[in-house]
């Protein structure tokens, strides 16, 4: 096979025996693959860096069941790596339509508006557009738009079977649970996460983002979103109703997305 594609992964490596090779993971919007660099490693490794572009001369092969690279020839290429990386199935106006759809459910004046000053910024909706969810689900650009409609739909849903659920509070925590992501993590192929990404995480930057953009809404209201935001990877620190629903919303749209279709 030949073709352009983006390194997302490289890294330098030595066998048993002691001779060097690279391991590389190599992605285009269709998806990845793993590539090996066994012959002209040190000729190879000078002409490209991760997330690059480059062109690619190689034959597929099988390897403990998944498809592998071997890798013949590689040269730079003239291309924005950025266009190669992994992307979506679905169409993105469609759940950007979605995504506007549940933020326009939400009811409370000062949640409604909380919500609105993310989603009308167009660096935040464009980083949902271009971004993962995670790294080991929604793992393309546009994955963090997928699962936020996901999930903030399984909240929706979750509210209008439980009348006792405040659905605005759940459905503003859904939105907005993973906004962090905007800031921990650059654009792709790589999505590499940023200085603040590395140190802090996306759940410590989204409670963040959440307190300046928030900090008009009453005091109690605004902590039960942030104390939902913080509590999603945590099933034993939810300590509300509606905390609760999005944690396990998370894990299910999560599970749903990785699960392996016969």
């Amino acid at each position: 096979m030949e073709g352009v594609y983006a390194v997302a992964k490289k890294e330098r490596r030595r066998t048993k025996a002691g001779s060097p090779y690279l391991a590389l993971e190599l992605v285009d919007p269709s998806g990845r693959i793993e590539a090996r660099v066994w012959s002209d490693v040190e000729l190879l490794d000078s002409r490209f860096g991760e997330g690059d572009a480059v062109r690619v001369l190689g034959r597929v092969e099988r390897f403990r069941d998944r498809l592998q690279l071997e890798v013949r020839s590689l040269e730079a290429a003239d291309a924005d790596p950025a266009d190669f990386a992994p992307a979506m199935r679905r169409d993105a106006a469609e759940l950007d339509g979605f995504l506007e759809f549940l933020a326009a459910e939400i009811s409370h004046p000062g949640l409604r508006a909380a919500v609105g000053r993310f989603f009308e910024d167009e660096p935040v909706r464009a980083a949902l557009r271009g971004l993962p969810a995670a790294d080991t689900h929604h793992t393309y650009a546009g994955g963090l738009l997928e699962h936020t409609v996901g999930v903030a739909t399984l909240c929706r849903e979750a509210a209008q079977l439980h009348p006792r659920l405040r659905a605005d509070l759940v459905l503003a925590a859904a939105l907005l649970h993973d906004v962090g992501r905007t800031a921990e993590l650059e654009r792709g192929p790589t999505f590499r996460a940023t200085q603040e990404g590395r140190l802090l995480g996306h759940v410590h930057l989204g409670l963040r983002l959440i307190e300046q953009r928030a900090a008009a809404l009453e005091p109690e209201v605004r902590a039960e979103l942030l104390h939902a935001v913080a509590a999603h990877h945590e099933a034993r620190g939810a300590r509300t109703a509606e905390a609760a629903v999005l944690y396990h919303a998370n894990q299910l749209d999560a599970a749903a997305a990785t699960r392996p279709v016969e």
